[in-house]
């Protein structure tokens, strides 16, 4: 059970991390509402790293933001964020496949490889609330201002880059959470007791102990 747990969780992390990885590349994170073109021959759209605009015709052009300190400040934090995501989630994906019970890594003890895993899914965990807090905010801030009757600049909805990062956190929430869960080992059973008893005869005492359960034969040691 605890290896199906593990080979699931680490499934929903690998396959998380790709999504962010093109969520983070995706350059339609929000894209110009119809609303406010003067034809639908064209659209603008913009990512965390350029602007885009496209016609009809299949020509795009797109410019990349030529400055970093001119940026806004929500822009910049969701770049840290999504690139803070992509190394918690490379982290996690090595972390825990060092830790999976079904890999031998020379004489690592079960209780080690079971903290191994539980780091891994805590990564997996924390690339995922990284994402779900860049693209949140991000969507925030495009409705905030699609909404705003003194906001004077383009209006903007929300692009598909916004539920490839919805979708991938949730995916990496669940494979981290999946891995933490296994990681759980059970208790090892306490050793067998061991008795004595005292017997008094005419030639003295004798002490009768009984012989450790791994014992095959079976028989008692006798002092």
């Amino acid at each position: 059970m605890a290896v199906g747990l593990q080979i699931v969780g680490l499934f929903l992390g690998v396959v998380s991390w790709c999504l962010q990885s093109s969520c983070t590349s995706n350059q339609v994170w929000k894209m110009r509402s119809q609303s406010e073109s003067v034809t639908t021959s064209q659209w603008q759209f913009e990512g965390l790293w350029m602007s885009c605009a496209a016609t009809s015709l299949g020509s795009i052009q797109c410019s990349k933001f030529k400055t970093v300190l001119g940026l806004s400040a929500h822009l910049q934090t969701c770049r840290a964020l999504m690139i803070l995501s992509l190394l918690c989630g490379l982290t996690s994906i090595i972390v825990s496949v060092l830790g999976l019970k079904c890999t031998k890594l020379g004489r690592t003890p079960e209780q080690v490889k079971a903290k191994i895993v539980l780091s891994g899914g805590i990564l997996f965990i924390l690339s995922g609330l990284f994402t779900l807090i860049a693209v949140s905010w991000y969507a925030a801030r495009v409705i905030n201002d699609f909404y705003d009757p003194l906001y004077g600049g383009v209006r903007f909805e929300l692009g598909t880059g916004l539920y490839l990062g919805w979708a991938a956190a949730g995916l990496a929430i669940l494979g981290g959470s999946m891995l933490c869960c296994s990681s759980k080992t059970t208790p090892s059973s306490p050793p067998a007791r061991q008795f004595s008893y005292y017997s008094t005869t005419g030639q003295g005492r004798s002490i009768y102990r009984a012989a450790p359960a791994s014992d095959a034969s079976g028989s008692k040691a006798y002092v």
